[in-house]
């Protein structure tokens, strides 16, 4: 495997970092109801534990209202189980097969934990480019040990990796902001 090839995969695998950081932010609500609000709840549905949307239609009928239809009756309590235990602050109120869920108003406390949230995401997104660029120098290392590149281009491509790192971690922080931004400012 060329060098170069290395640096593009580890680059795809930031981007892919970044990428999972906002999709987890972009179900941080802010204001106005969003299907994506509940794409962090999981179901223990058939003996695993699966994404709402595999269960259940999430529609959005008012600004301020979602809906979950569960497709298999037998799963309502689940869902709704999940859904309150998914730290979002959300109260569904069952109604045969389906849920209502009535968004509160965003007060300054809850702002400040959704913003606390939104800091637990880029912290968990930090730490996976940090394990990319971990397996990115401990491939340099062997690959200098086995002989394959120089002590030079070894430093040099270390260089390029801690740089590239920096820069996605800058990414990170400055969606982050934005973000925090949005939540503080609605």
């Amino acid at each position: 495997m060329s060098e170069a090839t290395d640096l593009k995969e580890l680059k795809r695998r930031m981007d892919g970092a970044i990428a999972a950081f906002k999709s987890d932010i972009a179900s941080l609500r802010t204001g106005r109801a969003s299907a994506n609000i509940l794409d962090p709840v999981t179901i223990e549905a058939y003996g695993s534990r699966m994404p709402l949307n595999q269960v259940a239609n999430i529609t959005v009928p008012e600004p301020r209202m979602l809906t979950v239809s569960v497709w298999d009756k037998s799963m309502v309590g689940a869902v709704e189980r999940s859904i309150r235990e998914s730290n979002l602050g959300l109260n569904p109120i069952v109604d045969g097969q389906n849920l209502r869920i009535p968004l509160p108003e965003l007060n300054e406390e809850r702002r400040r934990s959704l913003v606390k949230v939104a800091h637990e995401y880029a912290e968990k997104a930090k730490v996976a480019i940090r394990h990319v660029r971990r397996d990115g120098m401990d491939g340099l290392k062997k690959a200098e040990k086995d002989g394959v590149i120089g002590q030079d281009e070894s430093r040099s491509l270390s260089e390029r990796v801690q740089k590239m790192t920096d820069e996605t971690i800058s990414e990170i922080d400055r969606l982050l902001a934005d973000k925090e931004k949005e939540i503080m400012h609605v």
